[in-house]
């Protein structure tokens, strides 16, 4: 059963708690708020400020699961958080581990500080979670895909289109990063996974990706060195550093350019484009 008055106590207390900054939004001069406003919290958590506004004021209807993981990732809850949010919105908690895609507020605070570089937070089968501004401008809004499609190993094998931004040299070695990531994450997970059955999908819909499997190759790994064809400013060449959760399986991809490089003012021209390009 729903706590609606613990519910909002907490809402509001965790909003209070959070300084734009904190969140990746500018202050402003003449801020008076402590905390966030409701109305940024909502945009955060994807929904209206009146839906937010009725739950801090012990009313509205009761949210979904989907609804309540959307708060908690808007405010940056802890796992901890996370769970007694669910608890006091009246629902059982997700699983944790490998299957979560609660990305944590360290992570978070990372991605929020890195508005002028590419860069995604990503599941253990290639989901991306959240991307940078200037990541949704070179890559797309990866976060739109739904389905087994979400999997970038997926795409590379059955949408034609997700190889075009990728150097046409690179692709043989990629099929390999891709087919060998999944192997591991098959054996990690176990038969019964989300692996496994994206695997078996993979095997019904892709000859390529039949032939990469046979090979039982383990460990192959991407160059440091990430070429992108982008269709308006043409090829870049960012390394590319990760940073890992190990507690949620989760990934942040960051792409850096040399400074002073041909690719470094590219994605400077980039960032003034902005994610339209790719439409």
């Amino acid at each position: 059963m729903i706590d609606r008055a613990g519910l909002a106590e907490f809402l509001r207390s965790r909003r209070e708690s959070l300084q734009p900054e904190d969140v990746g939004l500018p202050r402003g001069p003449r801020r008076r708020t402590s905390g966030l406003r409701r109305e940024e919290v909502a945009a955060l958590c994807h929904m209206s400020t009146d839906y937010y506004a009725r739950l801090e004021r012990e009313r509205g209807p009761q949210p979904s699961a989907q609804m309540i993981a959307s708060i908690a990732q808007g405010l940056h809850l802890s796992l901890d958080e996370r769970d007694h949010l669910f608890r006091l919105a009246g629902s059982s908690p997700p699983a944790r581990g490998a299957t979560s895609e609660h990305v944590s507020p360290g992570m978070l605070r990372i991605l929020d500080r890195l508005d002028d570089t590419p860069a995604e937070i990503v599941t253990e089968l290639g989901e991306t979670l959240r991307q940078s501004p200037l990541g949704v401008a070179l890559t797309g809004d990866l976060t739109a895909h739904t389905g087994p499609a979400r999997s970038i190993g997926y795409r590379w094998f059955t949408d034609p289109a997700t190889r075009r931004l990728y150097a046409p040299e690179d692709h043989p070695l990629l099929s390999r990063v891709f087919a060998s990531g999944l192997r591991g994450v098959v054996t990690l997970r176990g038969p019964g996974s989300r692996a496994a059955h994206l695997a078996h999908l993979l095997l019904e819909r892709s000859a390529e990706f039949r032939r990469a499997w046979d090979e039982h190759e383990i460990g192959v790994r991407p160059a440091g060195l990430k070429r992108f064809d982008h269709p308006e400013v043409g090829r870049l060449e960012l390394h590319c550093q990760t940073l890992h959760d190990p507690e949620q399986s989760h990934a942040l991809l960051v792409y850096t350019a040399v400074p002073g490089s041909e690719s470094h003012d590219k994605l400077r021209l980039l960032s003034v484009i902005g994610a339209p390009a790719l439409r």
